[in-house]
């Protein structure tokens, strides 16, 4: 080569993977980050040929012009171009639109290498092996950001003209949000009744236990008054009940598979109270590297997103062996659990796990964050506990009855640990006396305890992400904007970390099911995620899956066309400017009241809830929005009164 040139160059997406993988490559490599995507589909309009084959008109994404020239001059003074951005979809797409980029009348040779953790043998493996690119895993790509540009070019300005400008719908988002819509509606529908639970207690040996009742003369028993409790309690309180059965048997609890995407995010959630962006971000920082002594990056666990449970034969090896050294071989399963994956692509996706089994958490707490030390243990435990024996109880259970009224206990005990030594979960133990049928036992005390049924709980980040999984709405890379998207539009709020739909979102699904039921039915959708791996397998043309789709979509936007009027809900007040009626009328924060008269009289002030407010006595309480889009209540008299309060006072 001439002098300063360079031998070759390697792109990757960001400057920590950058920074990592730095450290095993000579000096003859050059890596530069993309920081992403540095071309999309332009802003502000479709952007892409309908009648002309669904041709794309790609762009430069503004901000990114000088990543781009950077990486071509760089891309001419090379003898050869890596391109390793990440081994899923998007990673193949950003791979393809740099090739375009770069390989220029020259040709510039580009091959594609692929990695699932940045380890000194995984990259030295893939730089050995490099390959083209994977067109079907672009064609994937790119007909899902088509399908999703041509979903909210034809339904955010139908939104516009019925609801208010800058509103969006989004084909994934729209179906995750109308989840959350059905929700609320069955909270508000559910009636609560009230039943009784009966709880007795027995001696035997000194030692006390409790038993529930169940059944009556053989059949499930719900007492539905307190009148019935307390006949129940005087027919058998100090009076001798019959042992009439006791059986005992031995079970077995399997682990968890490792970890896939949802998986991780759903127990991050439980275990950590982290939310899916929040997993996602963190997972992201202890793939591409973390300094560790030494001031080396180093990558802790492998790529996290996936939906494959495939471990390597490597990672196996050294994952048995760290439990036999550690724990003892008693320890190891002794077989192979199989654990069915999830989605129809799985290729060479592995699971997400640590890259070195050897690699203890506490051994490298001292340089991770408190977050990442937490993901991390929870990667590192669930992984190691996949390839431990189950955890082996023993199972009691006693059934007494009196004048036909059953009650049972289960007595749980731990016989062997298993894989519970590392991924310990909640068990109760109750320690039951040594009891035979035929036996009688004297009912000591009782407890009546008034209970009333409860509506389904509102969604949070695990149980939306399990749903979203099991109806095959989104893949492992959609969970987590899925959720921040809508979030960040206003259509849901988190509060103490449940989602409620705002008054917002509800409108928008409300008028989307009506025009556009087929982009909401959750098994449209999940047919259509099923197409594009199909496409990604190579069994179906991209173009085929966007032919099918535009037809119907622009049959249903003319209708909605046709028979749409925006709606505007008298508020039954006069304008205080001009004396027209007053509208309830929408903005992305949300609803407020606008005088009929718009454009010609612009009076609007915020929607009053009705309550007096409780420092000054004299105003009501409105509602309002922060910058952030969340709603807080205030006090009408403003400024006089500066009155706040995120809940109204009788809520809280």
């Amino acid at each position: 080569m001439s002098s300063g040139s360079q031998d070759f160059l390697v792109i990757v997406e960001s400057p920590a993977k950058a920074k990592t993988i730095k450290r095993f490559l000579g000096e003859k490599y050059k890596i530069l980050s993309s920081m992403g995507h540095i071309v999309d589909l332009p802003k502000n309009k479709l952007g892409i040929e309908l009648e002309k084959g669904f041709i794309p008109q790609y762009k430069i994404i503004k901000g990114k012009e000088k990543i781009a020239r950077q990486i071509k001059k760089e891309a001419e003074k090379a003898v050869k171009v890596y391109l390793a951005t990440d081994p899923d979809r998007e990673g193949e797409a950003i791979s393809w639109h740099i090739k375009n980029l770069v390989s220029g009348k020259e040709k510039k040779e580009c091959v594609r290498v692929v990695f699932h953790e940045i380890t000194k043998p995984a990259i030295k493996e893939a730089f050995s092996n490099e390959s083209d690119l994977n067109l079907n895993k672009v064609n994937a790509q790119q007909s899902r950001r088509l399908l999703d540009r041509i979903v909210g070019y034809f339904l955010s300005p139908f939104l516009w003209k019925r609801i208010c400008r800058g509103l969006s719908a989004g084909r994934v988002q729209s179906v995750a949000l109308k989840f959350i819509v059905d929700r609320e509606k069955e909270i508000k529908e559910f009636v609560s009744r009230k039943y009784y639970t009966l709880d007795a207690f027995f001696e035997k040996g000194g030692l006390r236990f409790k038993a529930r009742l169940v059944k009556y003369k053989g059949k499930k028993i719900e007492i539905n008054s307190l009148k019935e409790a307390e006949e129940i309690r005087k027919l058998v309180l100090n009076e001798d009940v019959l042992v009439e059965a006791v059986s005992a048997r031995s079970s077995l609890r399997r682990p968890s598979p490792p970890f896939i995407t949802s998986s991780l995010q759903q127990e991050s959630y439980q275990n950590l109270h982290f939310s899916s962006s929040k997993t996602m971000v963190i997972a992201q920082r202890l793939y591409e590297g973390i300094e560790l002594s030494g001031k080396e990056m180093t990558g802790l666990i492998t790529y996290m997103r996936t939906d494959s449970f495939n471990i390597s034969g490597q990672a196996k090896a050294e994952a048995k062996d760290f439990i036999a050294r550690i724990f003892g071989n008693n320890y190891l399963s002794g077989k192979e659990y199989r654990f069915k994956s999830k989605g129809i692509i799985q290729g060479a996706h592995e699971a997400i796990r640590p890259v070195n089994a050897g690699i203890v958490p506490n051994d490298i707490q001292g340089f991770l964050s408190k977050d990442e030390f937490a993901l991390y243990e929870l990667v590192w435990k669930r992984f190691l506990a996949s390839f431990m024996r189950e955890a082996e109880f023993k199972n009691t259970k006693i059934s007494l009855s009196k004048e036909g009224y059953e009650f049972t206990v289960m007595g749980v005990k731990l016989i062997f640990d298993g894989f519970l030594k590392v991924y310990p979960e909640k068990i109760k133990e109750e320690e039951l006396p040594d009891i035979r049928q035929g036996d009688n036992v004297k009912c000591v005390d009782i407890k009546i305890e008034e209970k009333t049924t409860n509506p389904p709980p509102r969604f949070n980040d695990a149980s939306l992400i399990k749903l979203m999984e099991e109806k095959g709405i989104g893949r492992p890379s959609t969970y987590a904007p899925t959720i921040y998207t809508l979030i960040s539009r206003n259509y849901l709020r988190r509060e103490r970390g449940s989602f409620w739909p705002t008054d917002l979102g509800i409108v928008v699904i409300d008028l989307l099911i009506k025009f556009f039921s087929d982009i909401l039915d959750e098994n449209f959708t999940a047919k259509m995620e099923q197409e594009l791996d199909y496409v990604e397998k190579g069994d179906i043309s991209w173009k085929r899956v966007l032919e099918e789709f535009l037809p119907k979509l622009k049959s249903d936007m003319d209708r909605a066309e046709s028979n749409s009027e925006k709606h505007l809900e008298s508020a039954g007040k006069k304008c205080e400017k001009c004396g027209a009626e007053m509208v309830f009328r929408w903005s992305r924060k949300g609803r407020f009241l606008s005088c009929s008269n718009y454009p010609k009289c612009k009076y609007s002030e915020s929607v009053d809830t009705g309550v007096a407010c409780p420092e000054c006595k004299t105003g009501r309480l409105v509602e309002r929005r922060n910058r952030k889009g969340q709603r807080f209540y205030g006090c009408s008299n403003f400024p006089k009164c500066r009155y706040t309060s995120s809940n109204l006072p009788e809520k809280k």
